[in-house]
């Protein structure tokens, strides 16, 4: 003889499925929150900023800039730095050899943008400056694709003009959560360098 099943019985067990889902949802959240905001810690040091040459290939005044989304940093970084930490300068007339490796477990990818902003302030960052060249994607996927990790892209570029500059993630959202460098291009730099 089988025993009816109480409709209160029913009512608990969904009011307590409910919560579990509820409840992982909000952890969702929060982790993702987590992830993508920068953080707010206050960290001094007593160094200042480094200055590192790049290379050159000096037959085609090419400059080489590597640039790599580290997994022991923040989830939106290039060389262990965000939201504009490193600058990167370059002589006016010179070419870019961009390459990008990505040791994230998201996928990423590399803009070159002539910028209208000081920051990333969009999701699309077309909507900040002008793309003018996509290394790890494509213009038509820009904002949703990039390389997977443990994968590497090169660009070429050039010669570039005097401005200021961003190398960025285009995938949405990822530039305006600290993914993207200063570069900046001028006839007074003689002999490319980063400063991080």
């Amino acid at each position: 003889m089988k025993k009816a099943v109480s409709p209160v019985f029913s009512y608990v067990v969904a009011f307590i499925v409910a919560i579990v889902v509820l409840s992982a949802a909000i952890i969702s959240i929060v982790q993702f929150h987590t992830l993508s905001s920068p953080s707010t810690s206050n960290t001094t040091t007593t160094s200042g900023p480094t200055k590192v040459t790049l290379p050159v290939i000096a037959s085609n005044k090419t400059v080489v800039i590597s640039l790599v989304a580290l997994s022991s940093a923040s989830t939106f970084n290039f060389n262990g730095t965000s939201f504009g930490q490193m600058t990167i300068y370059v002589p006016a007339g010179y070419s870019l050899e961009l390459k990008f490796t990505n040791q994230e477990s998201l996928q990423h990818n590399l803009l070159l943008v002539m910028n209208d902003t000081p920051t990333p302030n969009a999701a699309d960052l077309s909507s900040d400056g002008k793309i003018l060249l996509f290394v790890g994607t494509s213009s038509s996927a820009y904002t949703i694709q990039g390389i997977s990790s443990g994968q590497t892209a090169v660009g070429v570029y050039g010669p570039i003009n005097p401005g200021t500059y961003w190398l960025a993630c285009g995938i949405s959202g990822h530039a305006e959560s600290g993914m993207w460098v200063n570069l900046v291009v001028s006839q007074n730099v003689t002999t490319p360098y980063v400063v991080s």
